[in-house]
Formats: structure tokens, C-alpha cells, sequence
């Protein structure tokens, strides 16, 4: 499937003149606005050997085999694993090699997430990659106001830049914690604010089955009922408690998703030496084992529904205990991961901008650089974490946000790839200008000038003199301003009076139905 191209008039732009109007050519043509998504034109980076990576199945399939998994407190799920062949003990679950491979043959390869502006749904799977902010943080930061408890302001603000951004393709989902919203109904505004801020792609709640099925019903009054039974509108992100339990929080709402046809991220959180093992292969192993287990699973409640391979392999200091994310051994652990995942066939979601940085300084960036080319070399389709993520995910920060927005502009021209054509090649360039000369006038640079190069948006490139005159800002300061500067000039997408009024009325049901609960 090829991505739909959304021709856009650059006359406007041009009239403008300047680096502003060459900027907003760039982020309008090939490398932003008009790809809903990244079709790779890189390969992928397999590093590991076919006997290694038979070794690491192996040890999957002894663990799911010897050791198995716990499946708390949901008995609808030990009744599939029942009926599909699984050795039940309780609430531990033993799977026979090959079991859990052969059930997942249903789960389709890639699909695709419809968003309420058709022109901005994404194909998960295969060649693509979709770029999703950070999720789940209860904290909040700026360096105005420092580090403070999220509010359902600070999610909207985060949904408003990223619908703003050329570089993100996707809302995300709990962006961050809105503390200031009982916990028992804050996944509604969460959802409407996605839907009412944003025409692309979201995520729905996994805090509880009935939250999760909110979700869903909600995305239902926008798509309609009978668009939702056949296609993906909504994702969930579940988390399996490793080492090797799923509880009924998590797999009530994994079954959710599937049972309405809805993608489910299957993702263990492995802490090596916490969770996991503190060895690279042991750690990949559970998760393969784990993952797998939560995959099948969605295939048992309703065979071909869409659902997502996921990953987030961590480390920790062993010094103190203190999880520490950017690491090298995850980054390089993901490249393993995503080459488990394709000889499973299934979408992969893997890595992210990590890092346990406090302020979006260099380490965060290099933390978060190394992480993030580890999951586009992976051949990630689907990452969350993609900005904002900071402070070991506890926090959300604006700068960061907008700094690892220019990072995925990068990263589109970066997973281009070099094209070879006529122009491209440039020999009339070579004609023109001879040996001795300089390209910087002659007739093939003035024709590709303003689109030939990738433009940041945060990176200062002027002379030291320049810059210092300009007030010696560093990269934290002008993403302060950058972010100010998108949301005063944010314009919220349509949406349809009836479905709004719709929308609304069913939170207000919602909502008067049950007391606040602040838990």
C-alpha cells in the first residue's frame, strides 16, 4: 500500500520569502506535510545471526514450555487458553513450542489506523513508520515553571503541538497524567481532547475494562458503529507485569480492543536486573515469550483483529537501583527484537526517545538519540516515546517535546534514503560549474535549492558573532519560545457540530453515573 500524497500549493509560501518560506516549502513537499506516515527507503539492521536468533526462540519457548505465565483474575482468558490447547495450572497457563506462533497466523501483517481526516490515517506494519508522542507521565515540565503535577491543560497543549507538527504523525495517547481530573473519569476528557484537538490517529484508556470500552464507544460516535466493527480507529497500550504475569487489569482491556476489532500494543516492561534479567539475550527472550503470549491472546477473542508486537527493554543502575533509560544494551536489544518480530509476521512497536535526563540538556539528547535511530534501524513501525519523554518518563517536557519534533524531521530525510535520478546525480552541475569553481550559484542549486535540504526548526546555524548578538540562546531557550509560538498559532481541525454535541453528551452520562474517584 502506498501513502496517499496530499498535493499542496506552494505559491503561498513562496511570496513570503525568506528562510521562513523556504522552511515551510520543505516541511509541505517530500519530508513533511503530505506523508501521513514514513514509507522506509533504508533497510532494516539485522545484526543477529539465524543459529543466535534459534537459540533466543528456543529459550522463549522453554520458559512459555517449563516455566509459563500467570494469568490473574481473569477466568474468560484461562477458558481460551483452555480451549486452544494450553496446559492450565491454576492461574499459571504452559504452552506446548509452536503453539503460540501457529495461533498468531491469523494476526494480520500490517493495518491500518483510520483517523476521523482520512488524509492523516497510517498504515502500521511493513515498510512504515508512524512517529507518536511520549505517554503516560504524571509530571509536567517547562523551564518557566519547572516540574509540576500534569493537568488536563497541559494534555491538551501536548495534543495541540503535536497535530502542529509536520514531523509527528500520530495524537498519541496519555500524553500525560491529568491529576486534576478524578481518576475514574479523566480517560474521557483524555479521549475527547485527542478527538476535539486533533484529526490523526489515537489511543484509547487500558486502566480497566469499562475504560477501554469507553474509549471505543466513544471512537464508535465519530467513525460509526459498523466503520469500527471492520476497521482500526482506536489503539491500547497494555503492559505486561513481567516477569511473566498478565493481570485481569491489563487483559480485560487487551480483549477489549480485540473483541471490537481494535489494536492492542503488546508491550513487557523489562528492567534488566529488576523485572528481567540483567543479560541482553535473557531479557529479549522473556520478552519474545511474553509478548508472544499477549499477542495469541487477542487472536483467541477474535481471530484477526489487529494487534501490534511491542517492546521497551530498560536497564538500571545496579549501583542504586534507579532505572536508566538511552542505554546501550536496550538500544542494541531492539535491533534483535525487531527481527523476532518480522519472522512473526507482525506490526512491531520498539524503542523511543529514552532518557532519565532531568532537563532536556545533552544527555538527554544523546540518551534519546541513541534510542531513537536504534528503533528506526530496528524497523520499528509504530513508536511511541517519539517526544517529549524525560526525567526516566516521569516527566513530560515542552521543550523536549518540540526538540525531538526536529529530531523526527530529521529522521524522515535520514529513512528516505539516498534517490539516484538525472537531477539528483546533478552532472549538468558538473558541466556548469568545471573543476576549480564553487556550486553555490549555478543553475542546478538555484532549481533545488529550497527543497534540497532538511531545515531545523530549533538548531542555531549562524556564526558565533551572530549568534552571540542574538543573545547566546541555547537549544532549551529557543524550544521555549518555539512551543509558545505553536500553540498561540494553533488551529484545531473541524469536527462536525452533531458528533461534538454527541461526544459531550456521552461524557456527561459517563460521568453522572459514578461519584469522583481521586485513586
Amino acid at each position: 500500500m502506498e501513502p496517499t500524497v496530499i498535493e499542496q500549493a506552494p505559491d503561498a509560501a513562496r511570496k513570503r520569502g525568506g528562510r521562513v518560506a523556504r522552511r515551510e516549502l520543505r516541511s509541505h513537499g517530500q519530508q513533511g506535510h503530505g506523508r501521513p506516515y514514513i514509507l522506509r527507503g533504508i533497510p532494516t539492521y539485522d545484526i543477529m545471526s539465524e543459529e543466535n536468533l534459534l537459540r533466543i526462540e528456543a529459550t522463549a519457548d522453554r520458559i512459555l514450555a517449563e516455566i509459563g505465565i500467570e494469568f490473574r483474575d481473569d477466568p474468560a482468558a484461562l477458558d481460551h487458553w483452555k480451549r486452544a490447547g494450553a496446559k492450565i495450572e491454576g492461574d499459571l497457563v504452559k504452552f506446548e513450542p509452536g503453539m503460540l506462533r501457529e495461533i498468531l497466523k491469523t494476526a494480520p501483517a500490517q493495518f491500518t489506523q483510520h483517523a476521523r481526516n482520512p488524509e492523516n490515517s497510517v498504515l502500521i506494519g511493513g515498510k512504515s513508520v508512524v512517529f507518536s508522542p511520549a505517554y503516560g507521565s504524571p509530571f509536567v515540565m517547562d523551564i518557566d515553571k519547572g516540574r509540576r503535577y500534569g493537568t488536563i491543560e497541559d494534555f491538551q497543549n501536548f495534543v495541540k503541538l503535536a497535530q502542529s507538527s509536520p514531523w509527528l504523525h500520530h495524537s498519541g495517547g496519555t500524553i500525560c497524567e491529568p491529576v486534576d481530573v478524578p481518576v475514574n473519569k479523566r480517560h474521557l476528557d483524555m479521549v475527547y481532547s485527542h478527538i476535539k484537538y486533533s484529526d490523526r490517529g489515537f489511543m484509547g484508556s487500558v486502566t480497566a475494562e469499562s475504560r477501554a470500552e469507553d474509549s471505543i464507544d466513544m471512537a464508535r460516535i465519530v467513525f460509526g458503529e459498523s466503520f469500527v466493527d471492520q476497521n482500526c480507529v482506536i489503539l491500547g497500550n497494555v503492559n505486561v507485569n513481567s516477569p511473566l504475569v498478565w493481570d485481569a487489569t491489563m487483559t480485560t482491556a487487551l480483549r477489549a480492543y480485540a473483541r471490537a476489532n481494535q489494536a492492542a500494543v503488546i508491550v513487557p516492561f523489562i528492567l534488566g536486573g529488576a523485572m528481567g534479567p540483567v543479560t541482553n539475550a535473557g531479557a529479549i527472550a522473556q520478552s519474545l515469550a511474553e509478548t508472544m503470549a499477549g499477542c495469541a491472546l487477542t487472536q483467541l477473542e477474535r481471530p484477526g483483529a489487529p494487534v501490534i508486537f511491542g517492546n521497551f527493554l530498560s536497564s538500571m543502575s545496579l549501583r542504586s537501583g534507579s532505572p536508566t533509560f538511552g542505554t546501550p544494551e536496550p538500544a542494541i536489544g531492539s535491533m534483535v527484537i525487531g527481527q523476532l518480530a518480522r519472522r512473526l509476521n507482525l506490526p512491531l512497536r520498539c524503542s523511543g526517545n529514552f532518557t532519565t535526563s532531568k532537563l532536556p540538556d545533552a544527555q538527554a539528547m544523546n540518551e534519546g538519540t541513541m534510542s531513537m535511530l536504534a528503533a528506526v534501524h530496528c524497523g520499528a513501525n509504530f513508536i511511541l516515546h517519539s517526544a517529549g519523554f524525560l526525567d526516566g518518563l516521569l516527566s513530560m517536557s515542552y521543550e523536549k517535546f518540540v526538540m525531538d519534533m526536529d529530531f523526527c524531521g530529521a529522521l524522515h530525510t535520514y529513512l528516505d534514503g539516498v534517490k539516484v535520478d538525472d537531477n539528483q546525480l546533478a552532472l549538468e552541475a558538473f558541466q556548469e560549474v568545471g573543476p576549480g569553481s564553487h556550486f553555490f550559484g549555478c543553475g542546478h542549486t538555484m532549481a533545488n535549492y529550497e527543497t534540497a535540504f532538511w531545515d531545523t526548526e530549533v538548531a542555531d546555524n549562524e556564526p558565533f558573532e551572530k549568534w552571540e548578538a542574538a543573545g547566546s540562546e541555547d537549544a532549551a531557550i529557543r524550544a521555549n519560545k518555539r512551543w509558545k509560538k505553536m500553540l498561540a498559532e494553533y488551529q484545531p481541525p473541524p469536527l462536525d457540530e452533531g458528533t461534538d454535541e454527541a461526544l459531550r453528551d456521552f461524557m456527561d452520562r459517563k460521568k453522572a453515573a459514578m461519584a469522583d474517584a481521586w485513586y
